[in-house]
């Protein structure tokens, strides 16, 4: 079932303001000016620069999320856009992110969003799910964003979405839309499903773009790459990235961070590395090229003396060190005090027993792994037969140092490749 186009006209009266404020943000202050509705909800728009007059204004109509905006969930992207639209006004230096409370779930409500996942748990997609329960697939409206747009000044919009129903209603309510800029994100391996239904049963645009042949600056769908996600009752699902070069070696130092590399890390909940790749190029494990959210980031390191000055152990997303109960403990004080989480594993070739680090991350809640390095935790996690996905990188270069490869003998299936710049990208299944 296609969802029919939704109501978009709002007899409502006009939303009155009550308050104007000046809201600092990380991408910078804010002029805010707050509207509240005759139903009781608030309606805050987050301004840069002048916005009046007939110019179209770079605009978002942001709808309430919870889960997404505040608690970083992975069940849809709203986060995601909410800071990629604030970071973007912020640099062009002239628009507004409207914020719209009483919109949350598509307008259901906090609770019967909740319970919509149950469903949605239960095997039903996102539009199914309201379905089921009795409610309307979207109860939104925008007649009062229209209203409040027009009481700050704003004429014409370029209105930044992927969903067409907005911009009908910002029109019904008397604004000029010049153009729909979509807003293209790097699909979580959670979220992708809840994406792709958006857009083929309620005719948003598809925010994760196409499956490449030519990998694009954002927007890009790595479902190929990572293969069908499933996770063990032991272990999350495995997969390990490496970057060969055309002679056929492991490429020890990273080279420039690519785009699909940062959007592997949006896909899944969890990046892992051993120490010595810390050591080594000090990466930071975030998703940064593309709209996307950043994994938890796992470290081992079996004797704990890592500098909490590495990047790894800063920024906004979280990480977890994993070492053996023989590490100091009054360094272990320090790395807690940091932030970091710290797990504490038997010992094993690679430092730390690898069976029992998966074995912690699964009883966390972790379904997905990415393991960047090094080339020995990888090699031992082939060999161990732990990984459940090889996704291999080929450079367009022979200069490398070593004679490090993979482990023979891999019967690999399922193959997907893709290019990047200069370089393929393959993925395949590594049977059990």
């Amino acid at each position: 079932m296609i969802l029919p186009p939704q109501r978009t006209g709002d007899p409502a009266p006009a939303p009155v303001e009550v308050c104007s404020v000046v809201i600092p943000t990380p991408y910078g202050e804010f002029r805010t000016r707050v509207f509240e509705t005759a139903a009781g909800h608030t309606l805050l728009a987050l301004i840069r620069g002048d916005v009046t007059g007939s110019d179209p204004v770079l605009t978002r109509l942001h709808s309430e999320c919870l889960t997404g905006d505040a608690l970083g969930s992975l069940r849809c992207d709203c986060g995601v856009q909410l800071r990629t639209a604030m970071r973007t006004v912020a640099a062009a230096g002239r628009g507004v992110v409207l914020y719209i409370t009483g919109h949350e779930g598509r307008g259901i409500g906090l609770v019967n969003k909740l319970r919509a996942y149950v469903e949605q748990d239960n095997g039903a997609d996102t539009l199914d799910a309201n379905l089921r329960l009795g409610l309307p697939a979207d109860a939104r409206t925008y007649g009062e964003s229209a209203a409040v747009l027009r009481a700050i000044g704003i004429e014409s919009v370029n209105l930044m979405s992927n969903n067409p129903d907005k911009v009908e209603g910002l029109r019904a309510g008397g604004l000029a839309v010049q153009s729909m800029v979509g807003m293209q994100t790097a699909a979580h391996a959670r979220n992708a499903g809840y994406l792709l239904t958006k857009a083929a049963r309620m005719g948003h645009v598809a925010p994760i773009g196409d499956a490449p042949i030519s990998v694009p600056e954002a927007g890009i769908d790595v479902r190929g790459l990572i293969g069908d996600i499933r996770p063990h009752a032991d272990r999350p699902y495995v997969m390990v990235r490496v970057t060969q070069t055309l002679d056929g070696r492991l490429q020890r130092e990273p080279g420039i961070p690519t785009a699909e590399e940062h959007a592997l890390r949006a896909a899944v909940d969890a990046v892992l590395v051993g120490a010595g790749t810390v050591r080594r190029s000090d990466p930071a494990l975030t998703v940064e090229l593309v709209p996307g959210a950043h994994p938890l980031r796992v470290v081992l390191d079996a004797d704990l003396d890592l500098p909490l000055t590495a990047r790894v152990f800063g920024g906004e997303a979280a990480t977890t060190v994993f070492t053996t109960k023989e590490a100091d403990a009054a360094r272990a004080d320090a790395v807690q005090a940091a932030g970091v989480g710290l797990r504490e594993v038997s010992a094993g070739p690679s430092g730390v027993e690898l069976p029992a680090v998966l074995a912690e991350l699964r009883r966390s809640g972790v379904q997905s792994v990415l393991v960047e390095g090094g080339t020995g935790l990888i090699a031992e996690l082939l060999r161990a037969g732990l990984a459940d996905r090889l996704i291999v990188a080929i450079s367009a270069t022979t200069e490398t140092s070593g004679d490090t490869r993979l482990p023979t003998g891999l019967a690999l299936t399922n193959r997907s490749a893709y290019t990047s710049g200069d370089a393929l990208l393959l993925g395949w299944d590594v049977p059990a």
